[in-house]
């Protein structure tokens, strides 16, 4: 078996969870001082330990808050927690928010406080029916007074005391003793008529049933805690093993029967983020019912969360490479070039938006006040935006290539002082590789004002050029020369057929000069020079069909010798002109004849 699969190794979930509780540990107790603070709820502590007439004058102190109806009165507060707790039986589990607005859970780290408040809104239930029958009308109906005691017990008092915001609460210490209260009244029967045992989650009526011995407490955590932890470890394991293998299966018979360059690189290992994923679930659910300290439940849960963020952000990323390899599967299966600059953007895109979501999941679990953290950004809100200032004018500089379709991947450009193929199109920067092979990175902030030459986009492409032929060429032969050009232009596939000049243009210093001005319609620069090649290996083989030569540069030096023959007669201004036009009817007759035939 190949190394990669030490990773289903089940000591590897056992060290990530170590490495996660030791950065719980350095991260929980700053984080529950910072985050308790930001709350906005009282300090528990502090109301509690003042004496009935101390807190009684600071509620008198206080101006008259909005207070919720549900929570005015020691009466109303208590018919709420009753009136949430019997709907959580008769099938609505959501109103246990509204039980748990009744418990001053100011004591209770914010990391913890939904778990913890859960557990003690029916801890309190069951020691209130274990107690007596609430009759709501002997509950004093005051908005403020001194706190009202429900039952004092040996281990602990059930009161419900009011806040300096004026609600009232069933207080701190009330929930700091609530399970001792529990376990004292464990093995009372309850009241007549209220039943709550069926309904109770699942870990409670578990406790309930166990042995005292397995609820003893030995080091830190009672008996069937450190049980309960070690089962939940194993099924963990257990099921991230078993999880990668199905998930390995999957993925190597998907690839088989896709069987395409594009997915050859996929791992078989690389949807292993599932398999630490359901792991982490595993955990974060059986550490959560567990019923575990406050402290043991700090840590673990935190530790527990961010492993399960890590490992949920890591399975996104994951499914986005898998979304990458087939849409470069896809692109590849379509001759529009914009598919191919979009293959790569998409995946980049979703992993951005991924990775923000998930920081957003981590700080929701951990309860990080995120619009917080946003506004104490304002503070250095200029200075990031000067230096996000060029970020920003790249992003909008590939938003304007794409939706100006500027250029696209494989075309050749010319940028300012830069030529060459676009290789990949990003949100940052466009590579161009040169045509002396190197690679040239520009910021796409660039192409919002640059003039861009996009050589790729051409329709035809041109040459323009001059076939000097020598001086002794005869005019027949000239001509044949210049009707076989225009012949191969017109038996060559990829020339234009519609437009292109071949005609003798000029008299030059050491030749006669034959413009030929012709197109290629080619989708690539290669295919133009093939064709290119074509076109005037065949233009050279015309010449020595027709019997022209190509002039080079020459001079003629002509020696006068005393005994050449005297000079021409001299013709008159007149002689001289009906000469010229005598030759040049009679030239221009013998073509009219030579069409003719």
């Amino acid at each position: 078996m190949k190394a990669a699969a030490s990773i289903f190794s089940p000591s590897v979930p056992l060290v990530v969870l170590l490495l996660c509780v030791v950065a719980g540990l350095s991260a929980v107790g700053p984080a529950a001082a910072q985050l308790g603070a930001r709350s906005g709820l009282p300090d528990s502590s502090a109301e509690t330990s003042r004496s009935p007439e101390h807190a009684a004058a600071d509620g008198s102190e206080q101006s008259a808050a909005e207070v919720p109806d549900e929570l005015r009165s020691p009466r109303a507060t208590m018919a709420t927690f009753l009136r949430a707790m019997n709907d959580i039986k008769r099938g609505d589990p959501e109103r246990i928010n509204q039980a748990q607005r009744t418990l001053d859970l100011s004591g209770v780290s914010a990391l913890v406080r939904e778990e913890r408040g859960r557990d003690l809104a029916w801890l309190l239930l069951q020691v209130l029916d274990r107690t007596r029958k609430v009759e709501l009308e002997q509950i004093p109906d005051m908005a403020r007074g001194e706190p009202w005691v429900f039952a004092r017990y040996q281990k602990g008092v059930v009161r419900i005391a009011r806040l300096k915001d004026g609600r009232w609460l069933f207080s701190a210490d009330t929930l700091s003793t609530l399970p001792d209260v529990a376990d004292e009244l464990s093995r009372k029967a309850r009241v007549e008529g209220l039943s709550t045992a069926e309904y109770l989650p699942w870990h409670l009526r578990l406790r309930q049933q166990l042995p005292a011995s397995f609820k003893q407490k030995g080091f830190l955590l009672e008996n069937w805690q450190w049980l309960g932890l070690l089962m939940v470890v194993a099924v963990g394991v257990v099921l991230d093993w078993l999880v990668t293998r199905l998930l390995r299966v999957f993925v190597r018979g998907w690839r088989k029967r896709n069987n395409h360059a594009a997915f050859a690189d996929l791992d078989d290992d690389m949807l292993r983020p599932f398999g630490m994923m359901t792991m982490a679930l595993i955990w974060w659910s059986g550490i959560a019912w567990m019923r575990l300290p406050e402290s043991a439940l700090l840590i673990l849960l935190v530790a527990v969360k961010f492993l399960a963020s890590a490992a949920g952000v890591w399975a996104a990323y994951r499914l986005v490479d898998l979304i990458a390899a087939w849409l470069r599967h896809r692109s590849e299966q379509t001759e529009n070039k914009i598919d191919d600059v979009l293959a790569p953007l998409i995946p980049r895109t979703l992993k951005v938006f991924v990775t923000v979501v998930g920081i957003v999941f981590v700080a929701d679990n951990l309860n990080i006040d995120v619009t917080g953290l946003l506004a104490g950004l304002g503070l250095g809100g200029l200075a990031f935006a000067l230096a996000a200032k060029d970020m920003v004018q790249n992003l909008f500089g590939s938003l304007t290539v794409l939706l100006d379709r500027t250029f696209t991947v494989g075309d050749w450009i010319v940028v300012g002082d830069h030529e060459g193929t676009v290789e990949r199109i990003g949100f940052r920067s466009t590579r161009l590789r040169t045509f002396y092979n190197s690679l040239v990175t520009i910021p796409n902030a660039r192409f919002i004002t640059a003039d861009v030459d996009n050589m790729g986009e051409r329709q035809y492409r041109r040459m323009k050029a001059t076939y000097g032929l020598t001086y002794d060429t005869p005019p027949d032969r000239l001509e044949a020369f210049c009707e076989g050009l225009r012949e191969l232009v017109r038996q060559h596939p990829y020339m234009r057929k519609d437009y292109f000049h071949i005609y003798f243009n000029s008299f030059g210093a050491s030749s006669l000069d034959v413009l030929v001005y012709v197109f290629w319609e080619t989708p690539d620069w290669t295919t133009e020079l093939q064709e290119r090649h074509r076109f005037l290996l065949d233009s050279l083989r015309l010449a020595h069909r027709v019997g022209v030569s190509f002039a080079f540069p020459t001079q003629t030096l002509h020696l006068h010798r005393g005994d050449e023959a005297p000079p021409k007669e001299q013709w008159s201004q007149a002689d001289a002109f009906s000469a010229g036009q005598a030759a040049a009817m009679a030239v221009v007759s013998a073509g009219r004849d030579t069409v003719d035939r």
